[in-house]
C-alpha cells in the first residue's frame, strides 16, 4: 500500500518522514470514518523545509536531463498506482470515482509535460549593436531557477493541483514547500512517496501539513521562498498578495463561471455538458457552470432538456463508479450551500429540480427567475447550484456573462462563427471555450483568470515561465 494507516505520517522535509507532537484527523466525506492521523506542522517544520530546499537548490543543482528523468519516472509510478490513488482521492475528497480517476490520469499528464518543458529551458541572443559603441558586444539571456516555491493547493484536485505547483517547479529547477489542503493531505503524501522513490534528491520537495491562518500564513511571508503558487479563494489570494513582499504570486482564485446558449446552438449537446460541468466534484472547481444565459426563443426548449439531463446524474457513494455526485467537502460548506439556495428563493428565485440537502448531500440544484444580486450569481457558488438566465441579443448576453466581479473562463454555444469570435473579443476572461462549458481544461494550455480571478498562468510551459527569472548576460570582446 503507498499508504499505511497505521504509520502516522504528514510532515516530510528535508528527505525525512517526521512525526509531530500535534495530529489532525483525515475523514472519508461519504462515511465519515476516521481514515488516518496526520503530523500538524509549526513554524519551526517551515523554517526547516525552507532551509532544506534552499540548500538543495545551492548545494544539489538538477540538470535538465536529471530532472527530465525523475518527472517521467514519477509519471510512470503514478500511472502504476493509479487504482490505489483514485480510490484515496474517493475517500478523503469525496470525489466520484470516474472523475478521481480522471484527475489521476490528468496529473500523469501534467507530469509528463513537465518533464519535456525541462528540457526545453532556454533563452535568445540578444544583438547590442544597434546601440552606438555596442559594436564589440555580444547579448544573449538565460532562464534560471527564481527560488523556492511555496505551494499551496485545495482540496478539489487533491492530486492534479498539487502536480500543477510542484511538477512545473522541479522541471525549472526550484525547491518546493508544498501545503496541501488540510482536508485531503494524504493523496499529497503518495506524491511525495512517489517523487522520493523516483529518484528526488532529498530537500527539493518538502510537505507541510497545518491550517491556512497558521502554516499558510506563515509560508506565505517567509523570507526564504521567492514564489507563491495558490489556488483558493479570492479573499486569500488578497491576503497572500498583501502578505508575500516583492516575491512572485500565482494566483488561481475564484469565478462564477458565465456560459452562453444561442439560438442556434445544439442544445442537447449544451444541456448535457452544461448539467455535467455544473454539478461534476459537486460544483466544487473553480470553473464550475454556474451561470446559464440563455436567449428567449429557446429557453423552453432548453430548460426542459437542462432539467431532464440533470435528473439524470446520480447522487451517492463516491466510491460507486456511477455515481455522478459525490458528497460536500464538509457540513459546514453544504449547509451554507443550502442557506443561499433559501436566500434565493426568498428573493422570488424558482428551483426548477434539487434544492435538497441530506447531511452533506445536496441535490444538484438549478434555478430560475434570479437576479444580478443574489449570491448564487454575483458571488462564487462553489457548491452544486446552476441558474438559467433569459436574453433577448447576444450583445446582451456578453454584457451580462462581464457583469462580475470575476474573470476565469467562459463558455458559448454557437454555431455560427462570426458571433463566437465576437464572444471571443468582447468576454474578458482568461479563457472563452466554443461549443463547450467553462469548465473546459486541457492541463497544457494556459490557464488563469483576471480581475478577482487572480494573476499569473498555469499549464506546465506557463508555470515554469513564471518560476524562471531571465538573467542577461554581455560579453564585450576585446579583440575582435
Amino acid at each position: 500500500m503507498l499508504f499505511n494507516t497505521e504509520i502516522e505520517t504528514g510532515l516530510y522535509i528535508n528527505g525525512e518522514w517526521l512525526k509531530a507532537e500535534k495530529k489532525m484527523g483525515v475523514f472519508d466525506k461519504y462515511s465519515h470514518e476516521l481514515i488516518a492521523e496526520v503530523a500538524v506542522a509549526g513554524q519551526a517544520d517551515v523554517d526547516s523545509a525552507m532551509k532544506a530546499a534552499n540548500g538543495a537548490m545551492t548545494e544539489n543543482p538538477l540538470p535538465a536531463h536529471q530532472r527530465y528523468d525523475i518527472l517521467m519516472k514519477t509519471a510512470a509510478l503514478v500511472a502504476q498506482n493509479a487504482e490505489e490513488m483514485t480510490q484515496l482521492i474517493c475517500r478523503e475528497g469525496g470525489k466520484p470515482y470516474k472523475d478521481a480517476k480522471a484527475e489521476i490520469d490528468r496529473s500523469v499528464f501534467v507530469i509528463q509535460m513537465a518533464a519535456e518543458e525541462a528540457k526545453r529551458i532556454h533563452g535568445e541572443t540578444v544583438p547590442l549593436d544597434p546601440v552606438k559603441g555596442s559594436e564589440n558586444r555580444i547579448g544573449l539571456y538565460i532562464r534560471v531557477p527564481v527560488g523556492v516555491v511555496a505551494a499551496i493547493a485545495p482540496f478539489n484536485f487533491p492530486s492534479n493541483l498539487v502536480v500543477h505547483k510542484i511538477a512545473p517547479a522541479i522541471a525549472a529547477g526550484c525547491g518546493v514547500v508544498l501545503k496541501p489542503a488540510s482536508t485531503t493531505p494524504l493523496t499529497a503524501i503518495v506524491l511525495c512517496k512517489l517523487m522520493e522513490e523516483a529518484g528526488l534528491p532529498k530537500g527539493y520537495l518538502n510537505l507541510v501539513i497545518g491550517s491556512g491562518r497558521e502554516v499558510g500564513d506563515y509560508m506565505v511571508s517567509h523570507p526564504g521562498k521567492k514564489l507563491v503558487s495558490f489556488t483558493g479563494s479570492p479573499a486569500v489570494g488578497r491576503r497572500i498578495k498583501e502578505n508575500s513582499g516583492l516575491d512572485r504570486c500565482v494566483l488561481e482564485l475564484g469565478n462564477n463561471s458565465g456560459n452562453i446558449v444561442h439560438s442556434d446552438a445544439d442544445l442537447d449537446l449544451a444541456a448535457t455538458i452544461l448539467a455535467r460541468k455544473a454539478y461534476s466534484s459537486a460544483g466544487q472547481f473553480c470553473v464550475s457552470v454556474q451561470r446559464i444565459y440563455v436567449q428567449e426563443s429557446i429557453l423552453a426548449s432548453f430548460t426542459e432538456k437542462m432539467v431532464a439531463a440533470t435528473n439524470s446524474l446520480k447522487v451517492g457513494n463516491p466510491l460507486d463508479p456511477d455515481t455522478d455526485i459525490g458528497p460536500m467537502i464538509s457540513l459546514q460548506e453544504a449547509e451554507r450551500i443550502e442557506a443561499w439556495i433559501q436566500e434565493a428563493v426568498q428573493g422570488g428565485a424558482e428551483v426548477l429540480t434539487g434544492g435538497t440537502r441530506e447531511n452533506v448531500i445536496v441535490q444538484p440544484t438549478l434555478l430560475r427567475n434570479v437576479n444580478r444580486d443574489m449570491k448564487v450569481v454575483c458571488d462564487e457558488v462553489f457548491g452544486p447550484i446552476a441558474s438559467i438566465i433569459p436574453y433577448k441579443t447576444f450583445e446582451e448576453a456578453i454584457d451580462m456573462v462581464n457583469d462580475s466581479e470575476y474573470g476565469l473562463q467562459a463558455g458559448v454555444f454557437t454555431q455560427n462563427l462570426d458571433l463566437a469570435w465576437k464572444a471571443a473579443k468582447k468576454i474578458r476572461t482568461g479563457g472563452v471555450i466554443i461549443n463547450d462549458a467553462s469548465s473546459y481544461r486541457a492541463d497544457h494550455m494556459p490557464y488563469g483568470g483576471v480581475d478577482k480571478s487572480g494573476s499569473g498562468r498555469e499549464g506546465p510551459h506557463f508555470a515554469v515561465e513564471e518560476m524562471t527569472d531571465v538573467k542577461m548576460i554581455v560579453f564585450n570582446l576585446q579583440n575582435v
